[in-house]
């Protein structure tokens, strides 16, 4: 697909702009390369230095430590307070530090895109562990006239360093291939975030009980909505990305469908979690809580007994672990008309019956597993109507058409792969 180009003057201003700033942390990067590539050295960075020791590099650094305690990793971050085993180095993720960083080191490791401007040296080995495997939003090209020339320059600048990009299903190569400028090779392992999933999580039941100090036969959902672009300029506040769900009703719901003693745990986007905490609510505050801080979402979910998001791609993760799933989406006409498009007609299709959006993926023929509320009222009645025997027929078929590698493995395979690479 082709890419949206600017015409607007002021836009083109900007991109002359960023050029201008990428090619002078270019010049930074060649010097850097006064410094010898260390064999045993991989950087890692997530969701561009705001992530912690969390998402799909985590596990894959703990194999790769475990498989051989002579690796060094170094990891980038912004808040240097950030917490991490004492076998990796925090690094600062500015230009200086990541130019001498990742210059030096023989693998990179990252779930997001490199800087504009980043420049990697031949013979490194450049693994990204992408952020979002099947999903509902579209993304990259896709979005249309929502994906500006800026945003494909990064993009590109980015993909043309890739070695390997890590996947989960058919769905995901054949998308990507259309969304991510990305025309090399794919690893098709499944994410190593979600091994955990894969299995008896009574373990991961056992450590947020503990945590959280929850009655034994206490039963979690885990409420994780996206964020809302408006919110970056402080339009929208936290409370109108969330609260349109009724807590309290949400309980007694699930408690009525489900028996025992239900809690909330929130997951709001990272970039609105420290305003969460703001939030009070005296009838139900002992039930809700708040995990937005975590850097690791999955060893959380892993503990939960369903999920509800609006529009985030863990619901297809959490359904990798046949775990409930409720869509809870209440703006879905604007959201839709926003992104340009959605991957699924969740905007115009019967809400039981969604179908993928064949104009981006003309070669699936696959319903949407999950029911689809846009009110309390709705989702009242797909908790109540749940049936798990149902639900794990249709989650089966839905892996199986949409060609699913789950195996809880992903970690191991890649830790290998980087091996290898790193021998050479």
């Amino acid at each position: 697909m082709e890419h949206t180009i600017a015409t607007d003057p002021k836009e083109i201003k900007y991109i002359k702009r960023r050029c201008r700033k990428a090619f002078r942390e270019k010049i930074c990067f060649y010097l850097c390369r006064i410094f010898p590539v260390k064999r045993n050295l991989i950087s890692i960075c997530t969701f561009e230095g705001k992530g912690g020791f969390g998402c799909n590099a985590k596990p894959l650094v703990k194999k790769l430590h475990e498989m051989n305690p002579e690796y060094e990793f170094v990891w980038f971050v912004n808040d240097m307070n950030k917490e991490f085993p004492d076998y990796i180095k925090k690094v600062p993720n500015t230009l200086w530090s990541r130019a001498y960083w990742l210059s030096r080191s023989k693998v990179w490791i990252d779930n997001y895109r490199k800087p504009f401007g980043t420049c990697k040296r031949k013979g490194q080995y450049y693994l990204n562990v992408n952020h979002y495997t099947i999903g509902i939003k579209c993304t990259g090209l896709l979005r249309g006239k929502g994906f500006s020339e800026m945003a494909y320059l990064v993009s590109k600048n980015d993909s043309d360093m890739i070695d390997d990009l890590v996947i989960d299903s058919d769905w995901c190569e054949q998308t990507f291939d259309k969304a991510l400028v990305y025309e090399g090779t794919y690893l098709k392992t499944g994410a190593p975030r979600c091994d955990v999933l894969y299995g008896d999580r009574t373990k991961y039941k056992d450590i947020f009980h503990k945590r959280h100090n929850l009655p034994d036969k206490a039963k979690v959902v885990m409420f994780a909505p996206t964020f809302r672009e408006g919110a970056k300029n402080g339009v929208r506040s936290v409370y109108s990305e969330i609260w349109s769900i009724d807590f309290k009703r949400l309980i007694k719901d699930l408690e009525t469908k489900f028996g025992g003693e239900w809690y909330v745990c929130i997951r709001v986007h990272p970039q609105l979690a420290p305003t969460f905490s703001e939030y009070k609510n005296p009838e139900i505050q002992n039930r809700l809580i708040d995990e937005s801080q975590a850097d690791d979402m999955y060893e959380i979910l892993a503990g939960m007994d369903a999920y509800i998001t609006d529009y985030s791609s863990a619901c297809f993760e959490a359904g990798y672990a046949h775990i409930p799933v409720f869509i809870y989406a209440d703006d879905i006409q604007k959201y839709a008309k926003d992104r340009g498009a959605l991957m699924w007609n969740i905007a115009s299709d019967p809400r039981h019956n969604v179908e993928n959006n064949k104009s981006f993926t003309p070669g699936f023929d696959v319903k949407f597993p999950f029911p689809v509320a846009s009110d309390n009222e709705q989702l009242e009645e797909d908790i109540m109507e749940f049936n798990q025997d149902e639900y794990d027929e249709r989650l089966d078929l839905f892996h199986e058409k949409m060609g699913l590698v789950f195996n809880g493995d992903a970690s191991e395979k890649l830790a290998e792969t980087i091996a290898n690479k790193q021998m050479k």
